[in-house]
């Protein structure tokens, strides 16, 4: 086995384990009688994902594409075109699963609290094929929209995004916008001021893994020595910048720094470094971090008296996904070591802004609708959240008949 395919055998692994440390994240960040639905919800989608998508969404991904907005399903059906070609094609479409996977999972964490199971598990599927794999091949894909070859790719220019700041973070973020209005707030939204982590070591420690992973991620697709090097120390800065800037937030608005504050500023910058990784020089890392954590750590108490985000996937994964995403024009490289377009700060022109800039509203508008169809016509026929008395109760015991911390109660005696 050739060295390249190992790595994105390694690559690969550390981006599926990063879906359990999100799990973690998440469920350390809700409530303790809703802890384990929250991490279920996370493991759900990677059984599901993974199937449906060595089945069809890799072929909608990847596939011929058909007039640039989906590939065509029938080229590489339950990956047999892969199996039978016996290269490492096979690796490619396990590879694609982990970020599908991961993206998927994101979206759990804005509905946290009240969102059925089984309403969740039709979703996945479903959301899946409608909207995460058409918008991969529309970025990633041969001849996608937003290449060239596609149609807005050939009239503005392509849009650049290494990892996912569209596909992964933009989506995400915006999928759970969509649900979150369907399904309406916590029925005690009105009463809540922030949001209390039951268990903040599982937050960082999810946070952790996050990190340790997503250099798996960033680093998966790197072409070469020099690309590779530049994605690894960009990993590490963006991140490190971010948390540092969420902190100093946290400080100049009167607050003190808190642990959770720490664990979402390192998300804030992972999200926003991902799309970029390849296309900025390390100081620029630095400074799209650190706006990141500034951003981020406003963005996130947007939604109190608006819309009930519970672990906050809006502000964090939508908004630094767009501004990093956009910071591409301002300060990236189309190719860093190359030639290319350029961002307006680095003495290029407007061409590589304007294409961000289009790739960012195409995917906001798309992901948005589709997802708030699908969100609907489940609500409307299964339900999509739980009863009244079930939220009060938690979700944890009605769902799934167990609870994250079971207590031994002590006789009389003290035994």
């Amino acid at each position: 086995m050739e060295a390249d395919v190992i790595w994105v055998v390694v690559a690969g692994a550390l981006v599926l384990f990063m879906t359990p440390g999100l799990a973690l994240f998440y469920g350390g960040l809700s409530q303790t009688k809703s802890a384990v639905n929250m991490m279920m919800m996370s493991f759900a989608a990677m059984g599901l994902v993974a199937i449906t998508w060595t089945l069809w969404g890799d072929a909608i991904s990847f596939g011929s594409s058909v007039g640039g907005l989906f590939g065509n399903p029938a080229d590489n059906f339950a990956a047999m075109g892969s199996f039978e070609a016996a290269g490492d094609e096979l690796v490619w479409v396990g590879f694609g699963g982990t970020f599908a996977i991961i993206t998927t999972a994101l979206i759990s964490g804005a509905i946290a609290d009240r969102a059925k199971f089984s309403a969740w598990m039709i979703f996945v599927p479903i959301w899946l094929t409608l909207v995460y794999a058409p918008l991969a091949h529309w970025v990633w894909g041969d001849g996608g929209l937003l290449v060239e070859g596609g149609l807005i790719g050939d009239a503005v220019g392509e849009a650049v995004d290494f990892a996912g700041g569209l596909v992964v973070h933009m989506c995400a973020g915006l999928a759970a916008l969509a649900l979150v209005l369907v399904i309406g707030p916590r029925s005690r939204f009105a009463e809540i001021t922030e949001n209390k982590a039951h268990n903040v070591p599982f937050v960082l420690l999810g946070a952790s893994i996050l990190w340790f992973g997503w250099f798996g991620f960033n680093l998966g697709e790197a072409g070469s020595t020099d690309e590779i090097s530049l994605n690894w120390l960009n990993t590490m800065l963006a991140p490190a910048a971010a948390l540092v800037a969420w902190l100093l937030t946290e400080w100049a608005r009167g607050k003190k720094p808190t642990p959770v504050g720490a664990a979402s500023g390192i998300v804030a910058g992972l999200v926003a470094i991902t799309p970029a990784v390849a296309h900025v020089a390390p100081v620029g890392a630095i400074i799209l971090g650190a706006i990141s954590g500034v951003i981020c750590c406003f963005a996130v108490d947007i939604k109190w008296g608006k819309f009930d985000d519970t672990l906050d996937v809006v502000g964090l994964h939508f908004v630094a996904g767009l501004w990093g995403t956009v910071a591409i024009g301002l300060f990236g490289y189309e190719d860093i070591y190359g030639e290319g377009r350029s961002g307006i700060l680095v003495g290029g022109g407007f061409e590589l802004l304007v294409a961000q800039v289009v790739a960012v509203v195409v995917t906001a508008i798309f992901t948005f609708v589709a997802t708030f169809i699908i969100g609907l016509a489940i609500h409307k026929t299964i339900g999509f959240r739980v009863d009244a008395e079930v939220e009060e109760a938690g979700i944890d015991v009605a769902a799934h008949q167990t609870e994250a911390y079971s207590y031994i109660e002590r006789t009389s005696a003290g035994h």
